[in-house]
């Protein structure tokens, strides 16, 4: 898998179906009708994209679970400098499934 589009449509086969966003202390999904919280889901799986003439178009794709919520979803979000501002709490989080230590970017 090559693309960002190609590993979503290979993630929502697997059952991550839900869109989640990024909010400061939590993800956000169901139209911003349910939050979770760092502690409430496991970062399944990750995927990185490097732009090879952009630095700016860099992602990352997260599969991620809650078992408290039953969801599966799928998170895309910037990585580096261009990352939202986030609490430590959920960078920490995000950060676990990726192998990273937390402040590492």
């Amino acid at each position: 898998m090559t693309t960002v589009s190609e590993v979503i449509s290979k993630l929502q086969q697997e059952g991550y179906t839900t869109d989640f966003n990024l909010k400061n202390n939590c993800l956000e999904c169901q139209g911003n009708a349910l939050e979770i919280h760092p502690e409430e889901f496991v970062v399944d799986k990750h995927y990185r994209f490097e732009g090879q003439s952009d630095p700016a178009d860099q992602a990352i794709v997260y599969a991620i679970s809650s078992t408290k919520h039953d969801i599966k979803g799928i998170l895309v979000n910037g990585y580096g400098t261009s990352s939202e501002m986030l609490t430590e709490a959920l960078v920490n989080a995000l950060d676990i499934g990726t192998g990273k230590k937390a402040g590492q970017r």
